[in-house]
């Protein structure tokens, strides 16, 4: 969504042709993470409710230490874990939606 949206696509335009082919998920008809593009999406309500930050963290440290115990590289993991440490390292982004990552990666606040 973040490039289509730099490149000028209307981000409800975008979402919809992605989810009419192969890129349709959860991410993408249910929860979007860029606003108002869905309305019942934690993203139109400044990525209030929903699975915080700071919750995916703690999710990613548990799978990164389940990893690390059998020997199994995760390396796209470690990037997300990564990444949300980052958010998780503010205070206010710690508590959002862990969708509100889209607002960090575009350089943006909610």
């Amino acid at each position: 969504m973040n490039l289509g949206v730099r490149l000028g696509l209307d981000p409800k335009v975008l979402a919809s042709i992605v989810n009419t082919s192969s890129g349709r998920c959860w991410s993408s008809d249910t929860a979007n993470p860029v606003p108002d593009v869905i309305a019942t999406a934690p993203s139109t309500n400044s990525y209030n409710d929903g699975f915080k930050s700071r919750l995916m963290l703690k999710d990613l440290g548990l799978v990164s230490n389940a990893a690390k115990d059998s020997k199994t590289p995760l390396m796209l993991g470690a990037l997300a874990e990564n990444i949300y440490r980052h958010l998780s390292n503010d205070a206010t982004l710690a508590e959002k939606d862990f969708s509100v990552v889209y607002q960090w990666l575009s350089g943006k606040r909610p």
